[in-house]
C-alpha cells in the first residue's frame, strides 16, 4: 500500500505545479508585463532623484572643503604675522 507520507510529497509536487504553471501564465500576461514596466520607470525615476540629491551633497561638501581650507589658510597667515610681532616686540624690549 502507499503510505500517507508518500501521498503527501506527490499531493505537493501536484500542487507546486499547478501552482507554477498557473504562476508563469500569469507573470507573462500583459497586464503584469504593464506592471513590470510601471514599476521599473518608478525605479528608474527614484534613481534619477537620488543621483540629484547625491550630486547636490557632493557639490555641497567640496565647498565646505574649500572654505575650510581658506580658513586655515587665514589661521596660519594670522599665526605667522602674530609671532612675527612678538619677535619684533622682544627685540625692541631688550
Amino acid at each position: 500500500m502507499i503510505s500517507v507520507e508518500l501521498m503527501k510529497k506527490a499531493a505537493l509536487f501536484a500542487g507546486g505545479v499547478l501552482f507554477g504553471t498557473a504562476g508563469v501564465k500569469i507573470l507573462s500576461s500583459k497586464d503584469a508585463k504593464s506592471a513590470y514596466v510601471q514599476a521599473t520607470a518608478a525605479v528608474l525615476r527614484a534613481k534619477d532623484c537620488i543621483m540629484d540629491t547625491v550630486t547636490t551633497v557632493q557639490e555641497n561638501a567640496e565647498d565646505v572643503l574649500a572654505e575650510a581650507k581658506e580658513v586655515n589658510e587665514k589661521r596660519r597667515e594670522e599665526e605667522v604675522y602674530s609671532e612675527e610681532t612678538e619677535e619684533q616686540e622682544d627685540e625692541r624690549c631688550e
